[in-house]
């Protein structure tokens, strides 16, 4: 054999891993198609990178097995990384509900796992493509679009998905496991915009720029977070969350006062300030151009004195429980992660080793293990890069 491990991919969990096997001694090569390491790392949470957060655990995830990151999850945990994060001396701060932030630039995590690489000893080969990939009677052959051809004893794959193709995202790491009989569960946009259309458009774009903070409700799942109107429909972090759990046709419902009993706000009004406008009150709690566009119609003209009851349990409805179906996503152009991937049922929780192909290892985001927004997705590249390593 060449190499005892090669990993495709230097994203967070190939570097990780990469580290890992190096530092048990194995002689590892990463091989990564694009000409820098880790850019997924490099834009991430502003250019300052989102690397974790303090409150990770199995139920931030979505997987058809929500068991399986368990596993994964416990053996190396957010404080192990941040341990890491403090050995090489870099700045972070939490932001809100627990996401840790670099203080300086993403660039720092991409060196930190760089300098672990180094030390280990593993290798690292930028703009090198796998064409092909055969297994042998001791491992895997893999052949380059250069036209060399490697072997190795253990094959990691840490391509990611499909999210952000213009970053050089491909299903390369699913066409692999098909090759290899290994399932891969449906794949789909997630952590992503929603777009709109017709009448409901017209609405949303010309509130674009608005930003509030609301809770958006999927079914049972909801999120309170900060939402975002846009030119094609809405955004946000509360959006971006819900999108994982949507489904084409589906509903979501927007409480854009989460925790404000609207109605009894709007009786105290009428009753104290009974010739204000309803829309000129509502701009008291939301932004002046949102309050207009919900308030400032015929179905509510004249004063909050002249409002019944009815009338105004409907404008509460239409600020706390405002019903939309997204016409669909903005999908991998720009979603911040790909949802599904290689089935878990073919892989063991501790090592990320494909059960029935000895040797083949995967990791990262090409797995079906998803999770939310806020750093969550960055510990499962460190978790399940770490499994791999221990045992690749």
């Amino acid at each position: 054999m060449d190499w005892d491990a090669v990993i495709i991919g230097a994203g967070a969990a190939g570097m990780m891993c990469a580290a890992e096997a190096g530092r048990r001694g194995r002689k590892v090569l990463v091989l990564e198609s694009a000409k820098a390491p880790g850019e997924k790392i490099r834009i991430s949470g502003g250019g300052r990178c989102n690397f974790t957060n303090l409150n990770a655990s199995p139920a931030q995830f979505l997987s058809a097995n929500p068991h399986f990151c368990i596993s994964a999850l416990s053996r190396y945990t957010q404080q192990d990384f941040i341990a890491l994060v403090r050995r090489h001396r870099i700045g972070w701060h939490e932001k809100t509900l627990g996401q840790l932030f670099c203080d300086g630039s993403a660039a720092q995590i991409i060196g930190m796992l760089l300098a672990e690489m180094n030390e280990a000893g593993a290798q690292l080969r930028l703009n090198t493509k796998v064409q092909y990939v055969e297994k042998i009677s001791e491992g895997f052959s893999l052949q380059l679009a250069s036209g060399e051809i490697l072997s190795c004893g253990a094959l990691v794959v840490a391509t990611g998905g499909k999210s952000i193709p213009k970053m050089g995202a491909t299903d390369f790491g699913y066409r692999l496991a098909d090759q290899f009989g290994v399932r891969v569960t449906d794949t789909r946009a997630a952590l992503v915009p929603f777009v709109f259309d017709g009448e409901v458009l017209e609405q949303l774009s010309a509130l674009s720029g608005v930003a509030v903070p609301a809770r958006v409700r999927c079914g049972k799942t909801g999120f309170e977070e900060a939402l975002l109107f846009t030119h094609r429909g809405l955004s946000g972090p509360a959006i971006l969350q819900i999108s994982s759990y949507w489904r084409e046709g589906g509903e979501i419902a927007i409480d854009l006062l989460p925790g404000t009993d609207v109605l009894e706000a709007l009786r105290t009004a009428r009753q104290q300030n009974g010739k204000q406008s309803p829309h000129n009150f509502l701009a008291t709690l939301l932004p002046r151009r949102l309050a207009k566009e919900i308030a400032d119609t015929s179905d509510y003209a004249g004063t909050l004195g002249g409002q019944t009851d009815e009338k105004l349990r409907k404008l509460a409805a239409q600020v706390t429980d405002w019903r939309l179906v997204p016409a669909g996503t903005e999908g991998y152009r720009t979603a911040e992660v790909t949802l599904g991937g290689i089935d878990t049922r073919d892989l063991d929780s501790k090592t990320m080793q494909a059960k029935s192909v000895p040797g083949l290892y995967f990791i990262g985001e090409v797995v079906d293990v998803t999770g939310w927004l806020g750093g969550y997705n960055f510990q499962w590249a460190w978790s399940s890069g770490w499994c791999a390593g221990q045992a690749a």
